[in-house]
């Protein structure tokens, strides 16, 4: 028996294909909801990298922050988005507000009337008090107050090492419109990306700041460096060794070598001839830039006291009186020992200033005595009395004037290289080294070996060595 077809059935609509809706309709409804929501997602991540690659890019933070509103607004499908910014001072500002239809004037208003009230002493929300500590949620409430219940709105904060400094609002006018926790993440991920913007526009300022100081310091380094004495003079009888290592590249230690009669005497070569020479050390208490300045300021004092030809104790008083003014109310002092040498007669006239007292090395004897006489810090008080004292030198006798930075050194353990130290160091060293230099080199390597090789000191570290030569009589 032949088989009967079985009628045919009247043809139904078919969609694109050519497939009836009866067989596929639910099939490509899925295929549209997962291609629709890829490109959803597609369009959100080519969203994020552009934010990603304009935080990597721009060198202006305000030309990211034009971004950041637009971006928040439409990787959540909303109409708008506004930034408001916290400055210092407690107010705040509106940044940057973006709308897709350009109607946002609603908006920009109620941000900025929040703004104002949250200003205003003693301004509330719900009854509340406003606070530092409640300022932000009292901006969401005035803003949401202020656009009612058409408007569904999300904020988030902008942080930075946890300090809030500003807002991320969202917004949709469309009543069916519902903030997801999908859409609040990405809202909360552009917030971070605007934070991280902030932040290193912030750091970049200080960068520039700090290359700012730095090349300034290194002028200042490079002043104080030309300020002091770039090789020792060559003074009849004596040899003569010196060296100034600085903690920072500003210090406050100071050292100098001035002719008596240094205004008359430069020569058209450039030469300075005397026989009678000033030899100065001192400390400005502290480091860095302060100290520095207040050194080169005495240094020109002291040069200027020089040509009065006075005695060495009148001098540190003049200085006295003349710095107490400015150091009185700086909390800085200055200690300073001042000596002039005779070539004729070997003799070293000297005061002090509550400087550390040269060691000086009798070469006859082999016995060591301290330079010192009665005075105080100069700029401590004005009325400071200082006293001199004299003492003659002999063939191979070696003095070496020093600051503090030596005898406070510390070890690893903590311990000083203290003055017992250098003195036993001293009386090594001017029995066994030919010339000043190589007993300069050999302090200097002790108190490097003594605090550690791969360290530096805290402080900042000169050493004068001055040797009559030996056979002068």
């Amino acid at each position: 028996m032949t088989a009967v077809p079985a009628p045919r059935q009247p043809s139904q609509p078919s969609d694109v294909g050519g497939n009836s809706p009866a067989d596929i309709t639910p099939v490509f409804a899925l295929k549209e909801l997962v291609s629709r929501l890829h490109r959803e997602q597609n369009k959100i991540q080519d969203l994020l990298s552009s934010l990603g690659f304009a935080l990597r890019s721009f060198k202006n933070l305000n030309q990211f922050l034009e971004l950041t509103p637009l971006i928040a607004s439409r990787v959540t499908d909303a109409d708008g988005g506004a930034l408001v910014l916290f400055k210092p001072n407690g107010q705040m500002r509106l940044e940057r507000l973006h709308c897709q239809d350009n109607q946002c004037q609603d908006v920009k208003s109620a941000i900025e009337k929040a703004a104002r009230q949250l200003i205003l002493d003693k301004s509330t929300y719900g009854g509340k008090l406003v606070t530092s500590a409640n300022r932000t949620a009292a901006l969401d409430y005035h803003i949401s107050h202020s656009l009612g219940s058409t408007v569904q709105l999300f904020g988030t904060a902008i942080l930075t090492k946890n300090v809030e400094r500003g807002r991320l609002y969202v917004f949709s006018r469309d009543p069916e419109y519902t903030w997801t926790e999908t859409r609040q993440k990405l809202v909360r991920l552009v917030a971070d990306q605007t934070a991280v913007a902030i932040e290193n526009d912030e750091l970049t300022v200080e960068l520039r700041k700090k290359e700012r100081l730095d090349r300034e310091l290194e002028i200042g380094a490079e002043i104080q460096l030309q300020l002091l004495p770039r090789q020792c003079p060559s003074i009849d009888g004596i040899e003569l060794a010196a060296l100034c290592k600085t903690a920072n590249r500003v210090g406050g230690d100071y050292y100098d070598f001035i002719p008596a009669n240094y205004d008359q005497i430069r020569k058209k070569i450039g030469k300075l001839e005397s026989k009678r020479w000033s030899l100065a050390i001192g400390d400005v208490m502290g480091k860095g830039v302060p100290a520095g300045l207040i050194m080169t300021m005495l240094r020109g004092m002291l040069r200027a006291e020089v040509l009065n030809a006075h005695s060495p104790s009148r001098i540190l008083q003049h200085l006295n009186h003349v710095m107490y003014a400015d150091l009185e109310n700086s909390n800085r002092f200055v200690t300073l020992f001042y000596s002039e040498y005779d070539a004729d007669t070997r003799t070293l006239s000297y005061s002090n200033a509550a400087h550390n007292p040269p060691l000086l090395w009798r070469a006859a004897t082999g016995t060591i005595k301290r330079l010192d006489t009665l005075g105080m810090l100069i700029g401590l008080d004005m009325d400071s009395k200082y006293h001199e004292a004299k003492i003659k030198l002999y063939p191979g006798d070696t003095i070496i004037y020093y600051t503090d930075g030596f005898t406070e050194a510390a070890s690893h353990h903590g311990d000083r290289f203290d003055e017992e130290r250098l003195e036993q160091h001293f009386k090594w060293a001017c029995r066994n080294c030919n010339s000043p230099q190589e007993i300069l080199d050999y302090l200097f390597n002790q108190v490097k070996q003594f605090i550690g090789g791969d360290r530096s000191n805290d402080d900042d570290m000169t050493l004068i060595v001055l040797r009559v030569k030996p056979g002068e009589e």
